[in-house]
């Protein structure tokens, strides 16, 4: 992550950086990318696992199952109004 920064490039994809780290390094990894999305104008593509952190972070969300994408939607409004009952399903499966 530190080499890609070094070139300060316009768009950055974070594919699962948490994964396989302990619950250190999760919290560490995500206060980076967190501090980057607040200080920052590049454009983040974030796939993740992490639903919390997708929360506070995301701007917009694009749910996927089987390489579809089922909504595309604000991030806040993903949350808290889903439009798929797929969408629904998983966020009621999730505990954050």
């Amino acid at each position: 992550m530190v080499r890609a920064l070094a070139l300060n490039p316009e768009l950055m994809l974070f594919d699962e950086v948490t994964a396989s780290l302990d619950p250190e390094m999760v919290r560490g990894v995500l206060n980076i990318i967190s501090k980057l999305a607040q200080d920052s104008d590049m454009t983040m593509i974030v796939v993740t696992h992490e639903m919390n952190f997708a929360q506070q972070i995301a701007d917009r969300v694009l749910f996927l199952e089987d390489g579809k994408i089922l909504e595309q939607t604000k991030g806040d409004q993903f949350f808290k109004q889903p439009q798929t009952d797929r969408a629904k399903e998983f966020l009621e499966s999730m505990d954050f």
